[in-house]
């Protein structure tokens, strides 16, 4: 495949604040991209904007948003657009889980779900898709082998990224002839925070080595991105004894 240079190109990330999102946000910015980054936890977000500014010499945009709501994530793409005149990358990232049986699932966890993992990718591709037409661009998704695989122990959550494969191939068919290439990205377990909110998080379930890195997701993203004239339309990124317990 033949790539381009990222230097000088501008992404956006949502969840941005912690690992898949704040490790993409790293390695773009290494190649020379600008990155806007996007979550609800402020401080944190400023906090990485400092490091990456002061780490890669690029130019960032801190910008706290909920993605599920609406009118917040248009804003978003609004704010990062005029401050970097343009956007040719976006990463949709943010994304959250709950666990349990469907019968045991309490009304607020499923909806968390939905609004996060489906209104929240929505919200950001419909409001991103006009500049990506205009630059050609990438959006990439991060999706999960949840939404391959049936998941017996989250169904919800494996809903929703089955939607998210299935949200993002329709777009990638419905854009492609505009230029915009479409990735999905399907990691099994990463070693992040996910799952903190109810219990145990990968990070600490999990020791160095056992699964895969956000880093590893990141180097998956600049590939992605870095794309001239086709499109990576999807890429698994499994840990190696994933299958032996499946």
């Amino acid at each position: 495949m033949e790539t381009l240079s990222l230097d000088g190109r501008t992404a956006l990330i949502t969840g941005a604040s912690s690992g898949i999102g704040t490790a993409s946000a790293r390695a773009l910015a290494r190649e020379g991209v600008d990155v806007a980054l996007a979550a609800r936890r402020e401080d944190e977000l400023a906090e990485l904007a400092d490091e990456i500014e002061s780490d890669y010499g690029v130019e960032t945009l801190a910008v706290p948003t909920d993605v599920r709501e609406e009118e917040a994530v248009d804003a978003m793409v609004e704010e990062c657009v005029e401050r970097f005149d343009g956007l040719d990358v976006v990463l949709n990232n943010a994304g959250l889980g709950r666990g349990g049986a469907v019968e045991s699932l309490s009304t607020e966890d499923y909806r968390l779900m939905q609004e996060t993992n489906v209104d929240g990718m929505f919200f950001t591709t419909r409001a991103a898709l006009p500049h990506l037409k205009e630059s050609e661009g990438n959006l990439i998704f991060i999706g999960s082998f949840a939404g391959q695989y049936p998941r017996p122990s989250n169904p919800v959550y494996a809903a929703t990224k089955w939607w998210t494969r299935g949200f993002a191939h329709s777009v990638e068919a419905s854009v492609g002839d505009e230029g915009v290439a479409v990735t999905v990205i399907n990691p099994t377990e990463v070693r992040t925070e996910f799952g903190a909110d109810t219990g145990e998080s990968f990070a600490e379930r999990f020791e160095q080595g056992e699964v895969t890195e956000p880093e590893e997701i990141a180097e998956a993203v600049v590939f992605a991105a870095g794309q001239r004239n086709s499109t990576v339309s999807e890429l698994d990124l499994y840990r190696r004894d994933k299958f032996s317990h499946f």
